[in-house]
């Protein structure tokens, strides 16, 4: 059974900084490439920020320059470092494991909310 656990939402006030985790199990951690959506209601699911097995990286245009995305295979995790968060940055973030198009999995998601 394949698990994807996000952790580390939250409210934060403008300008301030988040952590969050993604702890993986039931898959092969380290070939999946393992990305970081989010969604408000209304609106489809986009992406952040992605990692490939071999770290490279991508971020949507919008967190480019305020987020970092990482992981630890050792810890089967991959983390979302984001920095000078704004309100517009509020929504559900989903955590992904994407091996093909046919073999992807999505976490419950964790809410993070910016606002004073």
């Amino acid at each position: 059974q394949v698990t994807l656990v996000e952790s580390g939402g939250g409210l934060v006030q403008p300008g301030g900084s988040l952590r969050l985790s993604c702890a993986a199990s039931g898959i092969t951690f380290s070939i999946y490439t393992m990305g970081w959506y989010r969604q408000v209601p209304g609106k489809q699911r986009e992406l952040v920020a992605r990692i490939t097995r071999n770290d490279n990286t991508n971020y949507a245009d919008s967190v480019k320059g305020r987020s970092t995305i990482s992981r630890d295979n050792a810890k089967n995790t991959v983390y979302l470092q984001m920095n000078s968060l704004r309100p517009e940055d509020t929504a559900v973030y989903y955590c992904n494991a994407r091996f093909s198009a046919s073999t992807t999995y999505w976490g419950q998601g964790t809410q993070v909310t910016v606002s004073s």
